[in-house]
């Protein structure tokens, strides 16, 4: 895209996928062909703290420039948003039978299993299964250095949302010759295996803060480690100051490598109405905390929050109709049921 015309010193950047989401939540409408994506959420996350950022994906050329207007009408910048030529399928499925079951698959069958019409605009999607990140090939998603505009090296907190390896492997250190001295990372399940066990070494050197989830980091251990803290102890000594993992049983496992503290923060008790984006939306606020107070417990807190916000609704810019005072206000409950392991 062309350079945004919003000017002005860029202190935050997120980094990672934009998409056209069909989404079958919990409850409520189907959400047919809306803005999605982990970097949509993420940015909300933070958002929903009063900060903004430069925003790096890769886009189709028919993506609609309404949905990026709206960020950019939130002071975000979007010269980082590359358009790609050629063939690019930004169309994501998601079907929700729980908490923790969502499809992404065989979308016929499910809105059929619903009674609904199929939406024309998602004909000839099949799915996407997990596959096994490429070590070497990049894919018209990978995030390429030529794709970051020098502006934003300035920004001194970058947040990498799943992507691929190789991006993950390439951000980092471009962003630490720059001017960040904060850069939080989102596991990718394509390299969260033990095949890629070598290589978690280097991905994480660079890393202020990794977040994965119980059920990634148990794939990458397999049967090295059983424990999540042993876990999260032994991918501190990779690099990274503080290890989160998201559990579906009770929230959160905060470890601070450097105090060696260990805490869990629940999931604050909303109603949950759409999951998708509640890990993107946790990273966002942990980000904006964390470079508010520099205390990993105070940021986790607010990214348990902004996590809230977005699941009890469709779409990333749902939580933006909050209202006033509310965040605080389950910041400081949610605050009193933390607890020290």
């Amino acid at each position: 895209m062309t350079p945004d015309p919003t000017g002005g010193l860029i202190r935050f950047v997120i980094a990672g996928r934009l998409n056209r989401d069909f989404i079958l939540p919990l409850s409520g409408q189907p959400q047919l062909d809306i803005m999605g994506g982990n970097l949509a959420y993420a940015a909300i996350g933070l958002n929903l703290w009063g900060e903004t950022s430069g925003m790096v994906s890769r886009v189709a050329q028919e993506y609609p420039r309404t949905w990026l207007e709206k960020f950019r009408s939130l002071g975000f910048d979007l010269s980082g948003i590359r358009e790609v030529q050629g063939s690019l399928d930004m169309r994501r499925f998601l079907a929700y039978d729980s908490l923790e079951t969502v499809h992404t698959e065989n979308p016929i069958q499910h809105f059929a299993d619903r009674g609904l019409a199929y939406p024309p605009s998602l004909l000839g999607y099949t799915g996407r299964a997990p596959l096994s990140s490429n070590r070497t090939q990049p894919t018209t998603q990978t995030i390429q250095i030529s794709d970051i505009p020098e502006s934003y090296l300035e920004a001194s907190a970058v947040h990498i949302c799943p992507v691929d390896y190789l991006s993950h492997l390439i951000l980092p250190p471009v962003f630490r010759q720059g001017h960040a001295t904060t850069i939080t990372l989102s596991s990718d399940p394509g390299y969260m295996q033990p095949s890629f066990w070598e290589e978690i070494p280097l991905l994480l050197s660079d890393i202020t803060a990794f977040f994965t989830t119980e059920s990634e980091i148990r794939a990458l251990f397999q049967a090295r480690q059983t424990d999540l803290w042993e876990m999260a102890v032994q991918l501190s000594h990779f690099g990274p100051e503080y290890i989160l993992i998201r559990t579906l049983s009770y929230g959160y496992c905060v470890y601070d490598r450097m105090e060696d503290k260990r805490w869990t923060v629940p999931f604050y008790q909303s109603q949950v109405v759409d999951p998708t984006g509640a890990s993107d939306a946790f990273a966002g606020g942990f980000l904006a905390g964390y470079r508010a107070h520099y205390d990993p417990l105070e940021a986790a807190l607010m990214g348990s929050i902004s996590a809230s916000m977005v699941v009890e609704g469709s779409g990333a810019f749902y939580a933006l109709d909050a209202m006033p005072g509310l965040m605080d206000k389950r910041l400081a409950a949610l605050r009193e049921l933390v607890q020290r392991i």
